[in-house]
């Protein structure tokens, strides 16, 4: 049923709780779990003596929030690769899917509401409006 899946990953609990739920997947279809961070480049990462600094601090955070579910996938016998983008992120993530042949987004969210959805944003759920692929959106 699904040949990959894709794990967008920032680093918090909701992404290793969505992580969890891909592994039980993976591990179910024989399925290649996709592991990606995306390091969204604002105003702050591109302010002159600071951007080029911030940026790769985020991308080595990224990274190693990556390889932790990369690598406790692999720890499972379950295929896994990973990449960090930079770009915004819900854009990257529909972008990867397809360029990867994605079966099913396993995202993790926060659960907010309301005013909280509207201030904060919501990743997953502009996925979930823009793109064509199946997800999975496991609320903490």
């Amino acid at each position: 049923m699904y040949d990959a899946l894709l794990v967008p990953t920032d680093g918090s609990e909701a992404a290793m709780d969505a992580a969890n739920h891909a592994y039980s997947l993976g591990e179910r279809y024989d399925a290649t779990v996709h592991v990606l961070a995306v390091v969204e480049k604002s105003d702050s990462t591109t302010i002159v003596g600071q951007g080029t600094e911030k940026l790769e601090t985020l991308r080595e955070e990224g990274t190693d929030s990556t390889r932790r579910i990369v690598d406790e996938a692999l720890s499972r016998d379950i295929d896994a690769v990973g990449a960090v983008e930079i770009g915004d992120p819900a854009r990257t993530i529909l972008a990867y899917a397809d360029e990867h042949d994605i079966d099913l987004l396993v995202m993790g969210t926060h659960g907010r509401s309301g005013v909280g959805r509207f201030l904060m944003g919501s990743v997953t759920e502009r996925v979930l409006r823009d793109g064509a692929v199946p997800v999975l959106a496991v609320q903490r």
